[in-house]
């Protein structure tokens, strides 16, 4: 049916096909009660219900499907309704071929149809204020008796008073079967007064909870609203997972934390990115660290954590031999943090994921690194060093660290200063990696021989997906090359508009300076010497 009829006057007049009226509905219930306690080819194949049960499953799957279009519509109060007529009827045939399949929708004892979804989630759509007559309808769901929510996720509908102060007593009757909790993005836009009093009552609602996974993330918490969560962090002891993201934890931010959460015995992961720490709070994190000797997944990235900060972290990290996944990017670490992290993962043999891009550990901490990680760290898969001054000095050791990780798929050493001598250096040690999908060697004054080596070595890769060397001094000649090295998988070779080719002038000057009195040697008799270099796995 068509949204605007015309009436014999020829004027438009708009339909509203939402919400269907009651008789509609129930011409429906009676439709999937015929469905399920018939027979046909899905009966057939999955079986029968009897007429009460057959019931009883229609119009729980009415309802629910009824509920779900409802909470779409609501997000579009200004369509004519369509799309919400249309993802009524799916949400009713996905649900009755569940209950097809699954036999029937469960009972508990008082005889009340038990949900048997356990995720409850009203973060889709637009990012919005949310009112107190909308929880009412959208949090209906999680008020049916016996129903199995274990997760819910509030993130992205900002909470006023009266909203907050309508989920309270909801929230407060589920907190014994949750399990997960994303109380992310709760509050944005609120004044602090308002968003601290809407805090507190969410953590009162869930106080005593035992939860498994809580997201608190972007919510300017700082430390008022570290503390007005406070009676929902001190009830925690089995937490498994928690992120504190772009949250505005300051130094006294990070010691709140650090006191209010009793246990991290059983936490392994811990993503605390993009807050404003610093060192004093890098300190009182470390506690929290120290703490949590199953830690698997570390991520204190973006936090202006200098190199006092970086080895607090890294001596409480000495604990954590379960570590899998470190992520400490954009940091200030320094030389002193670097040598100090090095030290520390030498107790890491799991690990498979290291990012330590832009810390400033230039070519000290970075060999110091890349020594440790080729003797504990085989199952290496992902390698990410980039913007650390790292130059063709610390390629040797860099390439014999990389030749040892035969799982090695990402490898990120961009925005450094490898030049050609270290890039075919690199590029040897990858040789023999069948497992290795990406590399990214842009904007490290690379020329057209290692960039041509590069290409050569990488392309023959089977499940190989992007190399990316832009930014870089490699000639037109060179650029050439490259591009027919990847002629038949052009997909496989990122962007080369910012490559500058007159830059490779000014840097071949750099390194005539350097030559010896024989005189120097063409980038590609460069490029042949250091092909045969050999990389020592032993050094």
């Amino acid at each position: 049916m068509d949204a605007t009829t015309m009436t014999s006057q020829n004027r438009p007049f708009s339909i509203k096909l939402w919400p269907p009226s009651q008789n509609t509905r129930q011409v429906l219930v009676e439709r999937m009660i015929n469905n399920l306690s018939t027979e046909s080819i899905f009966t057939q194949k999955y079986g029968i219900l009897n007429k009460e049960d057959a019931e009883d499953n229609a119009k729980y799957i009415e309802e629910k499907a009824f509920l779900t279009a409802d909470q779409h519509h609501e997000n579009e109060p200004d369509g004519d309704g369509g799309s919400a007529v249309q993802l009524y009827a799916r949400e009713c045939s996905k649900l009755l071929l569940q209950v097809l399949k699954g036999g029937s929708i469960k009972k508990d004892k008082e005889n009340h149809i038990v949900s048997n979804e356990t995720f409850f989630d009203i973060s889709k759509g637009k990012r919005a204020f949310i009112e107190a007559e909308e929880v009412e309808k959208l949090l209906k769901p999680l008020q049916e008796p016996g129903n199995s929510y274990s997760k819910i996720c509030f993130s992205n509908r900002s909470f006023g008073l009266e909203a907050a102060q309508v989920a309270d007593p909801i929230l407060a009757s589920l907190k014994s079967q949750l399990k997960e909790v994303d109380l992310s993005d709760l509050v944005a836009g609120r004044s602090e007064a308002e968003a601290l009093k809407v805090m507190n009552i969410f953590s009162e609602a869930l106080e005593g909870s035992v939860l498994k996974s809580l997201n608190l993330s972007n919510n300017a918490l700082g430390e008022k609203g570290v503390r007005a969560f406070g009676a929902l962090l001190k009830s925690q002891s089995q937490l498994e997972e928690l992120y504190l993201m772009n949250d505005g934890i300051s130094e006294e931010a990070a010691r709140a934390i650090c006191e209010l959460i009793p246990s991290t015995e059983k936490l392994k992961i811990l993503h605390f990115h993009n807050n404003m720490t610093g060192d004093e709070g890098a300190v009182a994190i470390s506690e929290v660290v120290k703490r949590s000797p199953l830690l698997e997944d570390f991520r204190c990235s973006s936090t202006r954590v200098g190199a006092e900060g970086g080895v607090a972290l890294s001596e409480a990290l000495a604990t954590c031999t379960h570590l899998k996944k470190l992520d400490l990017r954009d940091n200030m670490f320094g030389v002193e943090g670097g040598i100090a992290l090095s030290k520390t993962l030498s107790n890491h043999a799991y690990m498979t994921e290291v990012y330590l891009s832009y810390i400033n550990m230039e070519n000290e901490g970075a060999v110091a690194i890349a020594n440790t990680l080729k003797e504990s760290a085989p199952l290496l898969e992902v390698l990410d060093m980039a913007g650390n001054d790292i130059t063709a000095e610390a390629a040797p050791a860099l390439a014999a660290c990389i030749s040892s990780m035969k799982h090695l798929s990402k490898l990120n050493l961009s925005e450094n200063e490898l030049k050609d001598e270290g890039t075919i250096q690199i590029a040897n040690a990858l040789e023999g990696h069948s497992k290795l999908t990406e590399v990214d060697m842009s904007t490290n004054l690379i020329r057209r021989a290692g960039a041509r080596l590069l290409a050569q070595i990488v392309v023959q890769k089977p499940g190989f997906k992007l190399l990316n060397i832009n930014g870089n001094y490699i000639s037109d000649e060179g650029i050439d090359e490259v591009k027919d090295i990847f002629k038949k998988t052009p997909d496989l070779l990122g962007p080369l508009d910012e490559n500058d080719p007159e830059g490779e002038d000014a840097d071949a000057d750099d390194d005539d300076d350097n030559d010896n009195e024989e005189g120097g040697e063409d980038e590609d008799e460069l490029g042949s010497k250091l092909k045969n270099l050999e990389v020592d796995e032993a050094d």
